[in-house]
């Protein structure tokens, strides 16, 4: 007599389930799981793993401040490559006549075994000049155009390898020298808060004493909220998110400065990044590490007490690249859209956006 399934009483067992493809990322490699059935869909992220990685990533970031504020050193820095080894450097004078320009550099870096396709667009000229009103106005347009040239791309018969150049994150650099944010300042921010995320940055954090630091801070975003700026905002941390990236969720919004062994308290706020370049190794004490040598000291890039590099490399690379593309997909190309479709399909891209919400 056969039982159900077609095994025969007194035969031996059924056979062990088949090895898994996915070997220790298999989902139901374990003991316990071994004498249950299962359909198989929990192997669904594998999947969609395994054809990420081997298509590759792709993301464009924006670089946009003055000159001399370390805009180079610190993408240098984020990236461990060098993007500007053509890099022609004009005098003062040459600065105050030159224009803004958009140059686009991409690299493709592999780390293991993921690609990543990186374009860093930077506007060289942008608030050198004497007078500088509307200087702001080639960055969004160049903006505008990457929408438009992707919306054309995805309207198109050919649609399998569309080649996404749209903004996905705006560093923009505020020089530490003055007293806040410029109008220079306020006004760029105005005119693409709607277009792109952007992420504030304060420049060479390590001209400033750690009061200054703090009291800049506090200034720009105070300033940031008082003109309705709206800068990229951290999405909120999931309750079942686990332990290790709630804390980094954590330290991505406040700085803390540990008091004892139990209790810390926040000294700053993290935003705007105060951030530090350098491209130097420098080795002390058996270790490597970037950093800037002054006669008073050494400071660290990737020393947290230093800078907060290390916090906006864990935003823009290691937790919220994804997110950034994201907002990006869903929020300000889906706004240009709709203002495209408000206009009647008009070409002209010589508008200003207005605070349009889908």
């Amino acid at each position: 007599m056969l039982d159900p399934i077609g095994y025969g009483t007194n035969s031996l067992p059924p056979p062990p389930r088949p090895k898994s493809p996915w070997g220790r990322f298999d989902p139901y490699d374990s003991v316990e799981d071994q004498d249950k059935e299962y359909v198989g869909f929990a192997t669904l992220p594998n999947q969609v793993h395994r054809k990420s990685v081997k298509k590759g990533f792709e993301f464009t970031l924006m670089v946009v401040g003055e000159s001399g504020l370390g805009k180079s050193t610190l993408v240098n820095s984020l990236f461990l490559t060098d993007l500007y080894k053509g890099r022609v450097l004009h005098n003062a004078p040459e600065r105050v006549a030159q224009t803004v320009a958009i140059t686009k550099n991409t690299v493709e870096i592999v780390e293991k075994g993921v690609k990543l396709k990186l374009n860093i667009v930077d506007t060289p000229g942008f608030g050198d000049a004497v007078n500088n009103i509307q200087s702001w106005r080639a960055v969004s347009d160049y903006v505008d155009r990457q929408f438009e040239q992707y919306r054309r791309d995805e309207t198109g018969l050919n649609r399998k390898n569309i080649q996404d150049n749209r903004i996905h994150c705006c560093l923009y650099f505020i020089s530490p020298y003055g007293h806040g944010l410029r109008p220079l300042d306020v006004e760029f921010m105005r005119s693409l808060h709607e277009k792109v995320n952007i992420v504030p940055v304060l420049a060479k954090a390590d001209s400033l004493t750690s009061s200054e630091l703090r009291n800049m801070k506090t200034r720009i975003m105070t300033e940031i909220d008082k003109h309705r700026i709206k800068i990229y905002q951290f999405p909120d941390c999931d309750e079942d998110e686990d332990e290790l990236f709630r804390r980094q969720d954590l330290e991505l919004k406040v700085k803390e400065r540990r008091i004892g062994w139990v209790h810390s308290e926040i000294t700053s706020l993290s935003i705007p990044f105060a951030v530090v370049g350098s491209n130097a190794i420098v080795e002390s004490e058996g270790r490597r590490f970037r950093a800037r040598i002054y006669p008073w000291g050494v400071v660290e890039v990737e020393n947290v007490a230093h800078s907060d590099f290390v916090h906006l490399r864990n935003m823009l690379v290691r937790t919220h690249m994804q997110d950034l593309k994201d907002m990006t997909q869903d929020v300000h190309y889906e706004n240009y859209r709709a203002q495209y479709l408000c206009r009647g399909a008009s070409p002209d891209l010589s508008y200003s956006f207005g605070h349009f919400a889908v």
